[in-house]
């Protein structure tokens, strides 16, 4: 490794620790404060990113928001993923004494009726709110949850994100794992869940309507439900007032074992797609605004 990526990457690893321990040592309302500065000096100072992100906000919402409100709805998302991250670097050390008590569940039933069949469950979700406790939080109520995480360049970063996960409860499946372990775990009844929406040339996708255009989405998790018999249910954990949360779980995405397998597999991935959209309209400064969600084109287009 070249002398100046080492320097880079110690810098990063030592400013992350410095954060853990600061985030950790004080009361969750000035963890809250710090993720808010953090937020919006990022919201500043990433002028690229901020372009971007409403950019995208104006593809989508130009009849829905004027600009002075998509200008908003973007400056909040950065402030709201400060405090996201600080509750996540507070997981360990404080979930079970502090946030645990602030979060309420809407749609519980529906993840029970699919978990209780015993043939596994797929928890479709993405990068909405915060996506980490929302696993989190289900496998601390008595569930077997395991998550699929792609490493951190940084094996010492990844070990500070893994090690938050699995010290509460979750299993960790990285995606350099064999698909065998998934697999496996909904073969044995348990749940996993996964973010589907990244345009990500990592993973087998397919193109699916998004917003109003066609998406690169991933299709695994789909391929995986239907092989195993398990269920898919989309749901997101998202901020409320007063630095609360509420997870929404919305009904199971069914097949239809009439069609061919290629196209329950498109039906299917349409809908996760679709009931993930929904929560995104209703709270759309709870969307990671920043990611390109149209950048892989389908074939054959202009």
């Amino acid at each position: 490794m070249k002398l100046r990526k080492k320097i880079k990457r110690d810098a990063v690893y030592g400013l992350a620790r410095l954060m853990f321990w600061l985030l950790n040592a004080v009361p969750r309302t000035m963890a809250m404060f710090t993720g808010a500065m953090v937020g919006l000096a990022a919201w500043q100072l990433l002028v690229r990113e901020r372009h971007r992100a409403l950019r995208h906000l104006g593809a989508v919402f130009t009849d829905r928001f004027t600009p002075a409100q998509r200008y908003s709805i973007g400056r909040t998302f950065f402030v709201y993923s400060g405090k996201n991250l600080a509750d996540a670097i507070r997981f360990r050390k404080h979930y079970a004494s502090e946030l645990k008590n602030l979060v309420e569940i809407d749609g519980m039933e529906h993840f029970d009726s699919v978990y209780g069949r015993g043939k596994g469950l797929v928890g479709v979700t993405g990068h909405i709110g915060n996506f980490e406790l929302l696993a989190v939080h289900i496998a601390n109520l008595g569930y077997d949850i395991a998550v699929i995480g792609r490493e951190i360049y940084d094996p010492r970063l990844d070990e500070l994100l893994t090690g938050n996960r699995t010290a509460l409860g979750l299993t960790n499946i990285a995606t350099t794992d064999s698909p065998r372990v998934v697999f496996r775990w909904l073969r044995e009844g348990k749940a996993v869940g996964v973010l589907i929406d990244n345009d990500s040339t990592r993973v087998r996708g397919i193109h699916v309507p998004a917003f109003g255009r066609l998406s690169n989405t991933p299709v695994g998790q789909t391929i995986m439900a239907l092989r195993t018999g398990a269920g898919l249910v989309p749901m997101a954990c998202l901020r409320t007032h007063q630095n609360r949360y509420k997870i929404v779980i919305k009904p199971e995405v069914t097949f239809n074992p009439d069609l061919p397998d290629d196209e329950q597999i498109y039906e299917a991935t349409s809908k996760c797609t679709n009931a993930l959209e929904e929560i995104i309209r209703t709270y759309p400064e709870q969307w990671v605004w920043l990611h390109n969600r149209w950048r892989t084109k389908p074939k054959n287009t202009p």
